[in-house]
């Protein structure tokens, strides 16, 4: 059976074959555990280990490799850098931790401070964007009290692709000695990122979004100027310096690195292509009144959300899928019925929520793909406007 145009590269990538080449050996022959280095299967495995985290080391900026924490994704390591913050923070200030993050953030992020908040552990700031999807950088430093102990802003969201001013923000934290935690899932990979000039100090990553493994992310925690230290939220053997205990998982450590290599040697050639596209695409779509969701210029060049006004997108998408498998937005919410909540904390409202769809290009994508599936969801809007009398 012929599957679909893939053009939903922000819920999950494949795997590059030349990331499966490099993870291979590690579920044969080279199968040991990186934490049994008295023989030749354990050390095998350690060292591929370390080049791994020094080759993502590298290419985020940091300064060491030893930054570098293997989780089992962004969303453990969104819990461990959140809740690893204020656990450790709460033992030092006077009054609860405070936390300053935005609505338009990923569940992965708005739910475990929620929960922070519900329980009293911790009192929360949701700082407002406009209708870009764009934080102000002066919000967040008007919110910062002497009880903050964490900024949480995403690096580039998961939905309508809007990138903030990390560089900034980065410096309002640093001003003000809070540490500046970011979910960077969609970023790492797809554009520069140096942890330095954005003085971060936890950043959330992951595999599956840069054609690595699922299953296998990172945390990286700023090591100088200053030191950042969370609790664990895994304990037990003292794996990844006793911050997340538990066998590694070799091959996906491995894909991880190599995954990130290519990305960063790749990233400027898919991006120009990625940017054709786009305008391409954009322009076909306002031509049926469709209208871009999201920062204008500054925003994911991978990324089109488009709302098609008196149209649902869940009609669009089942129009199409059986040739172009798209979505209406976060993975982690296509199955719920509740509106967009990055769209509604636009103030675009529910109308517009409901009636928008996202598109994200990948690197196996190819021209004839693009200029396919435009089509397609193009004669599917025109179709689903004259059956509704639009």
């Amino acid at each position: 059976m012929k599957r679909p145009i893939y053009l939903d590269s922000h819920a999950t990538t494949p795997v590059d074959p030349r990331v499966l080449d490099e993870m291979l050996p590690y579920f044969g022959e080279a199968f040991g555990n990186a934490s049994s280095t008295d023989h030749l299967y354990g050390t095998e495995a350690a060292e591929a280990v370390e080049k791994a985290r020094e080759r993502i080391a590298d290419v985020v900026g940091a300064r060491s490799a030893t930054e570098i924490v293997f989780t089992s994704g962004a969303t453990e390591s969104n819990n461990t850098a959140i809740v690893g913050m204020v656990e450790k923070k709460g033992i030092k200030i006077s009054g609860r931790p405070h936390i300053i993050t935005c609505t338009t953030e990923h569940k992965a992020v708005l739910d475990v401070i929620g929960h922070l908040e519900a329980s009293g552990a911790a009192t929360v700031t949701y700082v407002p964007v406009d209708e870009h999807g764009l934080v102000d950088p002066a919000a967040i430093e008007a919110a910062i009290t002497e009880q903050t102990a964490l900024i949480s802003i995403m690096m580039a969201n998961n939905e309508v692709g809007t990138v903030h001013d990390m560089i900034e923000i980065g410096q309002i934290a640093r001003n003000h000695g809070v540490v500046l935690h970011t979910d960077a899932a969609q970023a790492v990979g797809h554009m520069h990122v140096d942890v330095e000039k954005m003085s971060i100090g936890l950043m959330s990553f992951s595999a599956h979004k840069l054609y690595g493994p699922k299953g296998i992310g990172a945390l990286y925690i700023r090591g100088l100027r200053p030191r950042v230290s969370v609790d664990p939220m895994v304990r037990g053997g003292g794996q990844e310096r006793g911050i997340r205990s538990g066998t590694l998982n070799v091959p996906g450590v491995v894909g991880f690195g190599t995954a990130v290599k290519i990305a960063d040697t790749e990233m400027d050639a898919e991006n120009q292509r990625y940017a054709t596209w786009a305008s391409q695409m954009i322009k076909e779509f306002e031509a049926t009144d469709g209208l871009l969701n999201g920062h204008p210029t500054k925003r994911l060049i991978r990324n089109i959300n488009m709302f098609f006004p008196g149209i649902e997108s869940r009609a669009v998408i089942n129009s199409v899928s059986r040739d172009v498998a798209i979505s209406s937005g976060s993975a982690c919410t296509t199955q719920s019925v509740e509106p967009s909540h990055v769209i509604m904390a636009m103030g675009l409202g529910k109308s517009r929520a409901h009636s928008s769809i996202r598109i994200g290009f990948a690197r196996f994508n190819t021209n004839d793909e693009v200029d396919r599936s435009a089509d397609l969801i193009t004669d599917a809007i025109l179709a689903l406007r004259r059956c509704s009398g639009c």
